[in-house]
């Protein structure tokens, strides 16, 4: 089983790669292969295989949409064969993960929540076959400025296109719930009820604001949310 992440730019530290790695070792029972795609290895534990981040060819000066992570369904990505996971760095793994590996589908997302109406992912967490799926690649590269305008961001695109071909799978909900949708009481509740892992929870999803650390601390970076400490990522979030 191959797990693989990307970091690129500065928005997270070493420190969020060395974590993820350790929240694998602790929760599976696999053997894996721990692959981290990059254009800076610095302070990277030494377990984590480096890979040079690929290179995609879109102007420069654009807002950040993922759309690097496109990139892993080139036809002989990184050298890899067989079932791949991707990870997003900034999610929180807190149960054991075996089952994502041997859940049934030819490629495995998680269902975005902020807009639960739409059949569309949520690239935290997904699985798929390397050297599958290619065209999603070849389209993007060929019609980027179309599709720039049909879509936000990449896991809009990527979802899109997966569906055409039939393969589009969800996770099961209670295995990747959002931190800030399914931890988090809603706005009113938040005053008087901390955040709380929900039942059969595998892995927290972090998207947008907080990350981690600051969820740990209470700090919602926005001035509209209220959220309370959690305490209980610290305890899952290390190395």
């Amino acid at each position: 089983m191959n797990i693989i992440c990307m970091k690129w730019g500065d928005k997270f530290p070493p420190m969020y790669v060395n974590r993820l790695y350790g929240m694998v070792a602790k929760n599976t029972t696999k053997d894996f292969r721990f692959v981290c795609f990059t254009d800076d290895d610095t302070d990277i534990r030494d377990e984590v295989e480096i890979q040079p981040l690929p290179e995609l060819d879109i102007p420069a000066g654009l807002p950040e949409r993922g759309w690097r992570k496109l990139t892993v369904f080139s036809k002989n990505f990184g050298g890899l064969e067989g079932l791949t996971l991707f990870l997003d760095l900034d999610v929180v793994i807190v149960n054991n993960i075996d089952a994502l590996f041997t859940h049934s589908g030819a490629f495995l997302i998680a269902h975005d929540k902020h807009r639960p109406q739409r059949l569309e992912g949520n690239s935290s967490v997904f699985r798929f076959e390397i050297g599958q799926h290619t065209h999603l690649l070849d389209n993007f590269k060929t019609n980027f400025s179309t599709i720039r305008q049909e879509v936000r961001h990449e896991q809009a695109y990527l979802s899109r296109e997966i569906k055409k071909t039939g393969d589009l799978t969800f996770w099961p909900d209670e295995w990747v719930p959002s931190f800030k949708y399914r931890c988090a009481p809603s706005w009113i509740k938040s005053w008087f009820q901390a955040p709380s892992i929900p039942d059969n929870a595998k892995i927290i999803l972090f998207h947008g604001l907080p990350n981690p650390p600051e969820a740990a601390k209470g700090i919602s970076g926005k001035w509209y949310r209220h959220i309370q400490p959690s305490p209980w990522i610290t305890k899952y979030w290390v190395e």
